[in-house]
């Protein structure tokens, strides 16, 4: 985009639903708005989905799965064609990561460089894998013989969040479609436009109508209609722990489709004395702020060993005031506004509760600018594990910081949350880590790094975090079922 001027010019092209292969409106006509998180400004008007659409898109989805090209083809022509539509992400990155940076407020220069090639990392992962898919041979016992076959479970939900669009949308399509299933996109209504130009370059890459569709709306609305859904299969959420426990309820009372789960968490970072300083900084800053603190494995629980302590607190107080937040078009910012009021809201509410509980704000703990929904990096310390703070996924740029004496102490106080979702140690020493990281209850447990994601390694979490795993050949296996086939042996038939 060249030299950043303070504006960005950019249209919209797609606000309708995406239903078999169509760009279509609402059959109701509302339509819903969507905003900048900069400036408060309504981007565009987007369809509002309810039941009657997710009805004709799953409708869509089904005769696509019953009747359809997609599950009948070949891996190897599935992945070809997943291939092209990687290509075609490539092609069009830069308006793709606009669309992230005015619809949610990402930094465009990491929706550039990092967003946007690990979707398209993540495509070009399950297209290689999507003819690698096999059952197995199987000696029963007696005169019979069986095999397994791994099949498309069929019509799935997907059903996202707004912090990462880009790449929830290709966590959850990608292994779904290597496999041969058809599918509902629901994304989140804070960040609806990414997904409609992805469903977009999906028919110009050549996915069959009916495969991929995309219906715009509300969680109790159009995501409730796809949850209770009689012919939806199965249901793949990322959200917070209490919409994952009514999407896991409407699914029982439903059809009892499969369902997983990738749910909050309120990850602990732990840091021994034996750390180098800075890069432990470092670290603990990113862990956090990073992504404006929206991000579900956040390490927003810091636990530092006493001896360096106070030296930890002094330098990453010194970091966080240094921070730069602005516009997250300008290069030179490091963190851009929330993602909506609501949200804004609800972090200062929970710095608020930090500071009547008798918490120690170090700094930040306010709004930033004039416009818009900006939050300072904020740090607290003497925290205890009763606090709020310390216990409940604040989703926004608020960092804890704790001090411990013992190995035992840090895994005791680091497993005293309901989440389970990712965790991360900082130490030089292996003996340690090897025994903090088989005793920290987690999905994830990084060693000297933080938010370290490959399509190849599987993620998702424990407890109250969820079930079911994201990335890697995992991932795929979540999409697909298993029928066993028995057979006789032909000798033993015509013995009888």
């Amino acid at each position: 985009m060249g030299g950043y001027n303070g504006s960005v010019e950019f249209k919209i092209q797609f606000t309708k639903l995406f239903i078999n292969g169509e760009f279509v409106d609402s059959v109701s006509g509302k339509t819903f708005e969507t905003r900048d998180p900069r400036n408060a400004e309504v981007i565009a008007s987007v369809a509002e989905g309810d039941k009657v659409d997710v009805d004709l898109a799953v409708k869509a989805a089904r005769n696509a799965f019953d009747n359809g090209a997609w599950p009948r083809m070949s891996g190897y022509e599935r992945g070809r064609i997943m291939m092209k539509f990687a290509d075609l992400i490539e092609e069009h990155a830069e308006e793709l990561a606009t669309i992230d940076t005015i619809d949610g407020g990402k930094l465009f220069s990491l929706c550039k460089a990092m967003d946007i090639p690990h979707c398209v990392h993540l495509l070009r992962y399950y297209a290689g894998a999507a003819d690698k898919i096999h059952g197995e041979t199987l000696k029963l016992s007696g005169e019979f013989q069986g095999y397994t076959l791994k099949e498309p479970i069929g019509v799935i939900g997907h059903i996202i969040p707004w912090n990462f669009p880009t790449a929830m949308f290709f966590l959850k399509v990608s292994p779904a479609l290597a496999v041969g299933c058809t599918m509902i996109v629901k994304p989140a209504e804070q960040t609806p436009l990414s997904a409609l130009y992805y469903a977009h370059l999906a028919k110009l890459a050549g996915i069959p109508d009916g495969v991929l569709n995309v219906v715009t709306g509300f969680g109790p609305t159009a995501g409730s209609a796809i949850c209770s859904h009689m012919d939806v299969d199965k249901v793949s959420f990322t959200g917070s722990t209490e919409v994952g426990k009514i999407v896991m309820e409407a699914a029982a009372k439903s059809n009892l489709k499969h369902v997983s789960l990738e749910l909050g968490g309120k990850s602990p970072l732990i840091i021994f004395d034996d750390a180098d300083l800075d890069k432990a900084v470092n670290l603990a800053h990113n862990a956090v702020f990073f992504n404006k603190g929206e991000i579900c494995a956040a390490g927003s629980r810091v636990f530092v060993q006493e001896g360096i302590f106070d030296a930890f607190v002094e330098k990453s107080v010194e970091m966080a005031k240094s921070r730069v937040i602005g516009d997250p078009f300008n290069p030179e910012v490091q963190q851009g506004p929330q993602i909506d009021k609501k949200q804004f809201d609800k972090v200062l509410k929970y710095i608020e509760y930090g500071k009547n509980e008798g918490a120690t704000l170090l700094t930040g703990g306010k709004s930033y600018g004039d416009k818009g929904y900006f939050i300072e990096p904020t740090i607290f310390t003497d925290v205890n594990e009763h606090m709020k703070i310390a216990k409940d996924e604040i989703f926004g740029p608020v960092l804890c910081l704790m001090k411990f004496k013992t190995i035992e102490e840090a895994i005791e106080k680091a497993n005293a949350t309901r989440y389970g979702l990712a965790a991360g140690i900082i130490t030089n020493d292996l003996n340690i880590a090897n025994r903090v990281s088989r005793s920290v209850r987690a999905g994830t447990i990084w060693i000297n790094c933080f938010f370290i994601f490959d399509p190849s390694c599987p993620f998702g979490g424990f407890k109250m975090s969820g079930f079911g795993k994201d990335q890697g050949l995992d991932a795929m296996h979540k999409y697909l079922h298993v029928p066993v086939d028995p057979d006789v042996d032909a000798d033993y038939v015509e013995a009888i």
